[in-house]
This record gives C-alpha cells, sequence and structure tokens, in this order.
C-alpha cells in the first residue's frame, strides 16, 4: 500500500466522519445537510494536480472570506442562530480546507478541525448517528496522526536541503509512492491502539461524577413540530401525517406474553370543542397546574405504584408539549431526571378538555409511566350544566341536509349511546378512507364529504359523527392523538409513528361520562408506509439500539450512576461463588476457546514460515547484492590508501563527486566505479563474473596510480570530519539511496 495513498484516505476518512457527526446531530436542516455533505465529496475527489496550478494559490483565502461574508449576512438579515451558523461555518471551512490542502500542514489542519467537529457533535446532538461516528475516528485517528507526522518530517527535510545516503535531494513524491513505509500490520497496530482508547473513555464516562444538566443545556435533539396537537387543527391536518415514519413515542407494556405485532390502543393527545365549518379549536384556555415539584399526578384518583398495571412511555420531543394517555389512564409519574435533570422542578398542566402538558425547559423529551385502571371507561367523566352549550356549538352555515342526515340514520334509535353507535357503524360502513380525499378543497368540506365524495381520512369522519352528534343534542369534541403501534422485538416496545396520528370523537353520554367513538373504518388507522420483511427487521433493530443509546448513553444521569454502582456493590461476591454461577462457566469456557484457537493459529503461520522454500530469486538476489558490497569495500579501501577516504555518514556517490571537484586524477574512474556499484546493489543490474573481475582490476590500477606515475598529485580529498573514522559499506545497515542515475528497480515500489 502506497504511502501517500493510504494518509490520504485516513485523513479524508476523518473529515467525512466528523462532518457526518454533525449532520447526524440533526443540528442543520435537511438542505444544509445535502449541501454540506455534496461540497464534501467534490472536494474529496478534487484532483491534486488542480491543487497544484499556480492561478488557484489564493483560492482558500478568498473562499473563508466569502464564507465569514455570508454567514453575517445570513445572521444580519435572517436572524439565524449563532450556534447554528458557527457550525455550519466549521463545517464550510473543513469543505475548503479539504479542496485546497498542499501538504502535511494543511492535512493536519483537516485532522484537527474533524476532531472539533466531534467535540462539537456532542454539544448540539449525541445521537446513535453520532455515536458511530465517534467509534469510527476513535479507529482512524492513531494512524491518521503517525501519518501525518511522518509526512510533515519528510517534507520538512526536503525543505531544509537535506539529502539521502546518495547525496540526492530528498525525493518526496518517490517516498509517498513507497510500499515499503505503510502495509497491513502498521495499518492493523494503528487501528487497535484505538481499542485501549475507547475502554478509557468507557470507563471515564461510567465513573465521571454526573451533573444534573449539561453545561450548555445544548446537547438535546432538534423539537420537531408535530402537527394536530396544538390548540387548533385544520381540517386535513392529520391525514397529512399518515405516510410519516419518524418514531413519535415508545410504549413499553411489561409483562405481555406473545405480544401482537399490531396493536390498537388510543392514546389522547387534544381534545377540541369548537368548530368553525373549517377548522376545530379550543374555546376556552384555562388551565390548572396538577403538579409542581411532585412525581405522581393523579387523573383518577392517586395511583398507586406497586399495584396498579403500568405502561411505560418514551414521547419524543414535541411542540406543544402534550402528554399522551390511555382513556383508562389512572395517574403518571414522570421521569425528572430525563425530562428536566435531577432536582427541577415540575410543572403539569391539565387543559379544559382533559389534556396534560409539561413545562420543559429544554427539547429532549420526556420519559412517564401510566397506571392504568381496571375499569376500561374514560377518566374524563365529568360535564357540568354550564359547560354543556360549548359541546352543542354548530357552525351557522352549517347545511340543513347533514342535520337531515343525523336524523334519518338514528331513526327509530332510543337512548344516546345507541344512536352514538348508529352513526359510528354509518360512517364506518358507508364511506372509503381516502388519504388524498377531494373534499378540503370545497367550501364546505364536511358537506362535501357526507354527499359527495365519501371518501376522506380520519379527520373527515371524526368530524362527521361529532357535529352530527351535536345535532341531535348529544354533546361531543374531536380528540387527536395516537391510534396503535407496531411491536419491536429487539426493544420489546411499541414504536407508535407519526404515521400512527389519528382523530376520533369522545360524546357523553348521561349516566356513563365521556365515552370513546371511533368512526373511521377497521384497519385504516395504520400506518400508510408499513413495511414488512426484512426491511421491517433492520428497522426494528436500528431503532431498538438507537433506544438504548439514548436511554443508558444520553440519558446515563446520577441517577442511573448511583443505581449502577449499588447494584455493583450488592453483587459483590467471593471467588468460589463467582465460579460457581452458570455465566462465569460460560465466559470462561469461551475464553479458554478463544486462546487456544488464538494459539493454534499462531503455530500454524509459525510452522509456515518455517516449511516454505525460500524463493531462488530472493537468494540470488541477495549473493549478487554481497559480492557488489564487496567489490566498494575494496574500492573504500584504496580510497584511504590515496588519501581520500570516505566519511562514515557520507554517502558513496556524494563522496565520488568531492573527489572529482577536488581535482584528483583517478576522480573519473572512482565515479564510475561508484555509480555501477550503485547501479548493481540498489538498482538490479547484477555484475557479471566479467565485470567483477573488470571491477577487481580497475580497483588495483587505482591503488598502483600513484606509484606509476611519479608524480605528487593534488591535495587529497577527503569526506571525513576530523577524529571521524571511515566506513565501508554494509549490506545490512546501508538503507536505500535515492539517485537519479540509477535506473529504477521495481522493488521500490513494494
Amino acid at each position: 500500500m502506497r504511502f501517500g495513498l493510504v494518509h490520504r484516505v485516513m485523513t479524508d476518512a476523518l473529515a467525512a466522519l466528523g462532518v457526518l457527526a454533525l449532520v447526524a446531530s440533526g443540528q442543520f436542516s435537511r438542505g444544509v445537510s445535502i449541501a454540506a455533505s455534496v461540497c464534501l465529496l467534490l472536494a474529496i475527489a478534487m484532483k491534486e494536480s488542480w491543487r497544484q496550478e499556480a492561478g488557484n494559490k489564493h483560492v482558500d483565502t478568498i473562499a473563508v472570506f466569502a464564507l465569514v461574508a455570508l454567514q453575517a449576512g445570513r445572521a444580519g438579515f435572517t436572524g439565524a442562530s449563532v450556534l447554528d451558523l458557527l457550525i455550519e461555518f466549521a463545517v464550510g471551512l473543513q469543505v475548503i480546507r479539504v479542496a485546497t490542502r498542499k501538504g502535511a500542514a494543511h492535512d493536519q489542519q483537516v485532522i484537527v478541525l474533524a476532531l472539533l467537529h466531534l467535540i462539537a457533535g456532542t454539544v448540539v446532538g449525541g445521537g446513535l448517528g453520532y455515536g458511530l461516528c465517534f467509534i469510527g475516528l476513535l479507529v482512524v485517528t492513531p494512524g491518521a496522526l503517525v501519518l501525518s507526522h511522518l509526512r510533515r518530517e519528510v517534507e520538512g527535510n526536503y525543505r531544509q536541503g537535506a539529502r539521502d545516503r546518495t547525496g540526492l535531494p530528498v525525493d518526496v513524491p518517490r517516498i509517498l509512492r513507497s510500499k515499503r513505509v505503510v502495509g497491513r500490520k502498521f495499518i492493523a497496530v494503528t487501528c487497535l491502539l484505538s481499542v485501549p482508547i475507547l475502554l478509557f473513555t468507557i470507563s471515564l464516562f461510567v465513573v465521571f461524577p454526573r451533573v444534573g444538566l449539561s453545561l450548555l443545556l445544548l446537547n438535546r435533539p432538534r423539537g420537531g413540530r408535530m402537527i394536530g396537537f396544538s390548540g387548533k387543527v385544520d381540517l386535513g391536518q392529520i391525514g397529512t401525517l399518515r405516510s410519516d415514519p419518524t418514531i413519535a413515542l415508545r410504549v413499553t407494556i411489561p409483562n405481555v406474553e406473545k405480544p401482537p405485532r399490531r396493536k390498537v390502543m388510543h392514546l389522547r393527545g387534544t381534545a377540541l370543542d369548537h368548530y368553525d365549518g373549517r377548522s376545530w379549536t379550543q374555546s376556552t384556555k384555562r388551565t390548572t397546574i396538577v403538579a409542581n415539584g411532585s412525581d405522581l399526578v393523579a387523573i383518577r384518583s392517586r395511583p398507586d405504584p406497586d399495584s396498579d398495571r403500568v405502561m411505560l412511555i418514551e414521547l419524543e420531543p414535541i411542540d406543544p408539549p402534550v402528554l399522551f394517555l390511555p382513556p383508562n389512564a389512572k395517574g403518571m409519574r414522570l421521569s425528572r431526571s430525563h425530562t428536566f435533570g435531577p432536582g427541577s422542578a415540575l410543572t403539569i398542566h391539565r387543559g379544559p378538555e382533559g389534556e396534560f402538558r409539561y413545562q420543559a425547559p429544554n427539547e429532549r423529551g420526556t420519559h412517564y409511566d401510566v397506571f392504568l385502571s381496571p375499569d376500561q371507561t374514560p377518566a374524563f367523566q365529568h360535564l357540568r350544566p354550564s359547560e354543556r352549550p360549548r359541546y352543542l356549538q354548530l357552525p351557522q352555515a352549517l347545511p340543513k341536509r347533514i342535520h337531515g342526515l343525523a336524523a334519518r340514520w338514528v331513526d327509530g334509535v332510543t337512548g344516546d349511546y345507541q344512536r352514538a353507535k348508529t352513526i359510528e357503524s354509518q360512517l364506518r360502513t358507508s364511506f372509503k378512507y381516502d388519504l388524498s380525499s377531494p373534499s378540503g378543497k370545497a367550501d364546505q368540506p364536511l358537506d362535501h364529504f357526507l354527499f359527495e365524495s365519501k371518501r376522506g381520512h380520519c379527520e373527515y369522519y371524526s368530524t362527521a359523527m361529532a357535529v352530527m352528534l351535536r345535532t341531535i343534542d348529544i354533546p361531543s369534541r374531536n380528540v387527536t392523538g395516537f391510534a396503535g403501534g407496531t411491536y419491536n422485538k429487539y426493544g420489546e416496545f411499541y414504536a407508535v409513528r407519526q404515521g400512527d396520528a389519528h382523530s376520533w370523537v369522545e360524546a357523553y353520554v348521561s349516566g356513563r361520562g365521556w365515552l370513546t367513538f371511533d368512526p373511521t373504518p377497521p384497519g385504516a388507522a395504520a400506518p400508510q408506509t408499513e413495511i414488512e420483511g426484512m426491511l421491517a427487521s433492520m428497522r426494528d433493530f436500528f431503532e431498538a439500539v438507537s433506544q438504548r443509546w439514548n436511554r443508558h448513553v444520553l440519558g446515563y444521569d446520577l441517577r442511573q450512576q448511583v443505581s449502577l454502582f449499588e447494584t455493583l456493590g450488592s453483587r459483590r461476591q467471593g471467588p468460589g461463588d463467582l465460579f460457581r454461577q452458570p455465566r462465569t462457566k460460560h465466559l470462561l469456557v469461551a475464553l479458554g476457546i478463544l486462546i487456544a484457537a488464538a494459539c493454534a493459529y499462531w503455530l500454524q503461520r509459525r510452522r509456515k514460515r518455517q516449511t516454505v522454500e525460500p524463493d531462488p530469486n530472493v537468494r540470488k538476489r541477495n549473493k549478487d547484492e554481497a559480492a557488489a558490497t564487496s567489490l566498494y569495500q575494496t574500492l573504500d579501501r584504496a580510497m584511504s590508501v590515496l588519501g581520500i577516504a570516505r566519511g562514515t555518514s557520507t554517502p558513496p556517490l556524494l563522496h565520488a563527486r568531492a573527489v572529482a571537484e577536488g581535482g584528483h586524477p583517478q576522480a573519473p574512474e572512482i565515479l564510475s566505479l561508484t555509480v555501477r556499484y550503485l547501479d548493481a546493489r540498489f538498482g538490479g543490474r547484477p555484475l557479471s563474473i566479467a565485470e567483477r573481475r573488470d571491477f577487481e582490476g580497475r580497483i588495483r590500477a587505482i591503488k598502483t596510480s600513484l606509484n606509476t606515475k611519479g608524480s605528487t598529485p593534488p591535495a587529497a580529498v577527503s569526506t571525513a570530519e576530523p577524529g571521524e573514522a571511515t566506513e565501508t559499506p554494509n549490506r545490512n545497515s546501508e538503507p536505500e539511496p535515492d539517485r537519479g542515475e540509477a535506473p529504477k528497480s521495481p522493488a521500490d515500489d513494494k
């Protein structure tokens, strides 16, 4: 593997993981997330030749100033969040740096920015996607840092004029092409460095004292507004959610054997009493504080956590913060640590239609337990005579034929409950469920639904029943919430999605109170995007892992920390008790098998290396290199006799050139023999037997040249420092030179 390629891949991976850590946090809008991802991919794919063009020298500076101007303009004219702008600016800097990098220094800046992105991700997000990016960064960072340091050293030596053993300047491109610097073992070792780092990080996370709130109160999910749970709902709004698979809440029902895949359960959110012909609203805004600093909230009566059946609900952040409850809810208990942090005061309001909302200082959602009554009738029982007109209100422009249709349907039926069931049955059987009903565009959408299109979604059905009940003097109101969920076998909870949003009716029946009616055709309340098979299993697994991440990592607080330490303390046992446990025995057996398998693998690899026959080409190449080294040692001794000894730190070619510059009469011959030695030793051109004899003869001629010429040579040139010993080449210690004249060996790229 080429040094430069591996370094570039690791650096690009760090840049991508850093940006993904921020994108996965949900801090950005969809448009910004897509733009950041596409721009980063284009920057990574940028050709190196474009970066080196002289005309692009100042592109990075211009781009940074343009980005600063853009973010400043957005801050001034759009009022965007300063935090969002700063994080987007950091992502933009990464894209610019990756697109315009020109060396190791720029690559190190890419690594630093990636680590800063990781830190920012902990502040603004921290979901499962961030966790995966965090692990990826831990794996890649050690190798990227080591390779960046090596590359910077190589480039630094080049700028300082350093030379290799042959006397030529350091060839940076050749080193980056080399396959000898980085191997599989190097990558494996640097990646394995992440294991102790990860273990240390986990240990620090577990034992470090928890605080009640995040330091900046910024590590929260982005609260998306759920349409249909505010004080006003336009006819047709909830139908737009039917294709949205986003999880709104998770419901856990303990001690249920063989839970069904799909469960119908009405979870009441908001009730609305005033209808103007197109939308439902609440005619009064009065609220009552039912809990302020208390965990338990009574709905019918004070719950008993020790004996009541319980339903656990994990609610994602919504606006407004409505608590969803089943009709037979007896009471509830909020988890302060998940919602507000330990020690925070809880404030829960009860609205005019019996809905519950909590006052939250952040957008983290909430967890709460619902205690259920054995009685399946709704808990919202009372209707004072003074309030009755509110639930009989009708718009003045309501067509008279709606009155007539309701009267015909209940003709001959006695009792409010039976009349309500009759209207419910007529709507269920005589109309068709359709998300694309044309009635929403009509001047009178309800009239058009009942007499023209006869098709619509849940809001049309609930509105039709509520209005028709009012025409026959039965108080009613429209209710919005969720109508069921899909069981997740991995997480053992029911996933209630925004596609499960539903609308139904509550009617007041004398002597029985408020009762629930659902006129929507059976089966139509299921989400329109429900998937099955392998895709559903994969989705459930990912959602279960995400839930555990949110609960045990993001939700790891002082309460969980204390509980963990108490559990560990209560389980302290002696060695004998520990080894008698079945789980411990199984772990020991598995550990023994792993150790035995590792030893067997190591012995097999060792035996294979010992039994493999050596490559004859390798043996021949080593023999040829040894012969060339021996001949050059003879030449080295001859130069010492002539007074031109080579220093221990002087490369052969650099010494030969120094002798030539000194004007020694044997310089041409010495230079020629040195070049031939380098070709044989490093260039892959071994000396033949005839060439070896010729090499030896030319060395003997150099030794005798001083006496045969009978003249005094020029001043001796020696590259040895005063007191420095001369050195003859040693094939075991001399590094590979980088020289221009020698032919390139195929081994250089290995």
